[in-house]
């Protein structure tokens, strides 16, 4: 009797590597501004990373939702372009071997691919895992992006210095990986970028770099993200321009900053009933315009 084929491919074969971190990073789930999004294809080329392993499309993706590219030359139809989930492998500057999840999020047998991944982890040695995401959050740009934590291991979630919360929300694949991995004994969890609500439609390159810097301060890995801070600082500068410019969005940015603060220890309560904060649709909205038209032929 055959067995089942197995769900994925492995470019050459399984490489011998020493204690790897694997960072995940699937798109499909909360993003706000692209920002883990970035991060992985800065992690992609700081690694140098190449192909390891691609997962079957058909066993867990649905093409009638992400259906594949036709690449059309001069009528030919050249070649076809599948989307399906890749598991990348590179070194930091150390030379600390580094796994990549990333790709789409699948749309099918969610258990099925995080035991797979799980497997394949354990005969890789993984040492621990670190997922990705983004979401909107009451942050102003003139603070430290903030981040938090998901994981099974509630030793984990107090060891890390970040936001702690407690809430039932749908889950993405990453938090299922999260237990599988956590299930066969390897440490998991995912870190969150919250990402100040006004801008969380466009790029946000701080929260880019606050989670890389952050992976390599949990990973113990070496990678530069000068070229995320240089692009954080541009957009700060932009930012900036454009709230001083306005008096009404200079107020507003005041009171989200005192809520922001007193939430997070920062400074003491206020009884000034000002401090509530107002909708922010028409500064996201200006916010947007302004840095479209700070582009190039815009």
């Amino acid at each position: 009797m055959t067995s089942a084929p197995l769900p994925f491919t492995v470019k050459g074969q399984l490489p011998t590597l020493d204690s790897p971190v694997l960072i995940v990073m699937l798109n499909g789930w909360i993003d706000a501004s692209g920002a883990a999004n970035a991060a992985m294809e800065h992690l992609k080329n700081a690694i140098v990373s190449r192909d390891l392993i691609t997962f079957d499309g058909d066993a867990f993706i649905d093409y009638r939702a992400r259906r594949p590219m036709m690449e059309l030359r001069e009528g030919v139809n050249t070649r076809i372009v599948w989307s399906c989930p890749e598991m990348r492998v590179g070194n930091d500057e150390d030379g600390k071997d580094v796994l990549l999840l990333t790709g789409p999020e699948p749309d099918t047998a969610w258990q099925h691919f995080a035991r797979t991944v799980a497997g394949l982890a354990q005969q890789l040695g993984v040492e621990k895992m670190i997922g990705m995401g983004a979401y909107p959050y009451g942050a102003p740009h003139t603070r430290a992006v903030g981040l938090s934590t998901t994981s099974p291991d509630a030793d984990i979630a107090a060891r890390l210095s970040f936001t702690k919360n407690s809430v039932d929300v749908p889950a993405g694949v990453e938090a299922i990986l999260e237990h599988a991995l956590h299930d066969i004994g390897i440490p998991a969890m995912g870190m969150w970028a919250q990402i100040p609500h006004y801008v969380a439609s466009m790029a946000y390159p701080a929260a880019s770099a606050a989670l890389v810097e952050a992976i390599c301060l949990e990973a113990g890995l070496t990678l530069d993200t000068s070229a995320l801070r240089r692009e954080a600082g541009v957009q700060r500068e932009r930012l900036d321009q454009l709230v001083s410019s306005n008096p009404e969005h200079a107020e507003m940015l005041g009171k989200l900053e005192i809520a922001y603060d007193e939430i997070h220890g920062i400074r003491s309560s206020t009884t000034n009933d000002d401090a509530v904060i107002p909708s922010v649709d028409e500064l996201a909205a200006e916010v947007e315009q302004f840095l479209r038209d700070q582009q190039p032929g815009g």
